[in-house]
């Protein structure tokens, strides 16, 4: 297969434009997979990691905004400044595959792919990030919710290139926890990020739905109620969020036992995010 490899961004969405059926690839570690298996041949590949424009990120003060390009690996979010900005994303990013897949695993690669199960996208959904796409034609930004469209479906044109997301600096206490088949480098079950934000609480779930699920209910149970919270309220915090969930039965887990695995997810960040001094 021919594989494109731009050096910039102007010569990338070039590319795009000319090839929109062209498989964008940023680390390779999902559509490398599904090459291997025979699940996709794609007949042309758009690979974007020497496109430095997309490897940064920067933090805003002045208007407390992190914008982080789309092909910075995860490894890059697990410490540091990016780290302390969005405490959630790198406790994330932490929990993807190991070390070698953290490495090349990038953000964009999450967002191209949009499994419900992209341990990135629960904390994108909680934190209403914005998704910002390029083409010869311009830019446009959607909210993250507006994005994600279905299982691996999204609303990226084919000309369209992920250049990044953007979402507000942390100002409270946000986390994110999920369960696997194993304790370690492994494809989430069930996942949740919450994120107790100035403007209030946002509650994500991964893995137990078509798309990445707000627990709306379950954040207004919480909203008007600061300080610790007891074990019946987190127990009923959680009960909420499995209801919003519509999770399937697979080869990783059941319905019954994800709806069980967000509720208890849901309600131990809540008690550890209310418990801080």
């Amino acid at each position: 297969m021919p594989v494109l490899i731009p050096r910039s961004l102007d010569v990338a969405v070039e590319m795009a434009s000319s090839h929109p059926d062209a498989h964008i690839l940023a680390g390779g570690t999902d559509l490398m997979v599904e090459v291997n298996f025979n699940h996709r041949k794609p007949e042309t590949v758009l690979a974007l990691r020497h496109v430095d424009e997309l490897r940064g990120w920067t933090i805003d003060a002045a208007t407390r905004t992190v914008h982080i390009g789309s092909a910075v690996p995860f490894s890059e979010m697990e410490h540091g400044a990016l780290s302390e900005a969005l405490p959630a994303l790198a406790e994330a990013a932490r929990t993807v595959g190991s070390p070698q897949i953290r490495a090349a695993g990038t953000i964009g690669g999450n967002l191209g792919t949009c499994s419900p199960a992209g341990d990135s996208l629960p904390v994108l959904a909680a934190m209403e990030a914005t998704v910002h796409l390029r083409s010869t034609s311009g830019e446009r930004a959607m909210p993250f919710a507006e994005f994600m469209t279905g299982p691996k479906r999204n609303a990226r044109r084919g000309d369209e290139i992920i250049t990044g997301v953007s979402m507000p600096i942390a100002d409270g206490w946000q986390g994110y926890a999920k369960v696997g088949v194993r304790n370690a480098m492994v494809i989430s079950v069930a996942s949740a990020c919450l994120a107790l934000q100035s403007t209030g609480p946002r509650l994500a779930l991964g893995s137990v739905g078509p798309v990445i699920i707000r627990c709306h209910d379950a954040e207004a149970l919480v909203a008007d109620r600061p300080g610790a919270v007891d074990a019946a309220l987190a127990a009923e915090f959680g009960r909420l969020a499995a209801a919003a969930s519509s999770p399937i039965d697979d080869h990783r887990s059941t319905a019954a036992y994800r709806r069980h695995a967000v509720s208890v997810l849901a309600g131990r960040l809540l008690q550890r995010g209310t418990a801080r001094p």
